[in-house]
């Protein structure tokens, strides 16, 4: 079973199902010195979340969030990306390695570069998308496939 993570997030942004990019925490001096501090910042900076619960019932001041913050528990989701067609088996073990393309204005760069996945990541291919049918070839000649990764959480010693 997942592991989730208990966080805090603005009340008018706890929404089952959403997802959204942890950017750390506000430089605000009310943040420095708020007692929920460490709840509200133990989620790792640029990694995507999806909000799994919230806990309606808990709500807390808040002097960055003007309708105060709530309990919610979180999972990192699988997230969809490109990768070389020749690794792109089920099941299988990669380290992330954005794709090398320098065109930045096409269709398919968040899929290359996609946010929440940095570059040495871990991760598990839990599906390909389209199997067989689905190679994207791109202008540099770059033979791709789209799978959906989850990311090997790093054990903590």
């Amino acid at each position: 079973m997942e592991e989730k993570i208990v966080t805090l997030i603005g009340a008018k942004l706890a929404n089952v199902g959403d997802e959204f990019i942890f950017l750390g925490v506000s430089n605000s001096k009310k943040c420095e010195e708020c007692k929920l501090k460490k709840a509200c910042t133990n989620l790792e900076v640029g990694r995507r979340y999806r909000i799994e619960h919230v806990r309606d019932e808990i709500k807390h001041d808040c002097s960055i969030h003007e309708a105060g913050v709530r309990v919610i528990e979180v999972i990192e989701p699988e997230i969809r990306v490109a990768i070389d067609a020749k690794y792109a088996f089920k099941g299988s073990k990669i380290v992330f390695e954005p794709v090398d393309c320098e065109i930045t204005d096409y269709n398919l760069f968040d899929l290359c570069h996609p946010l929440g996945l940095k570059e040495g990541d871990k991760c598990t291919i839990m599906d390909v998308i389209g199997d067989g049918e689905n190679k994207i070839l791109m202008a540099q000649g770059l033979n791709l496939k789209l799978v959906d990764v989850k990311r090997e959480k790093e054990l903590k010693v």
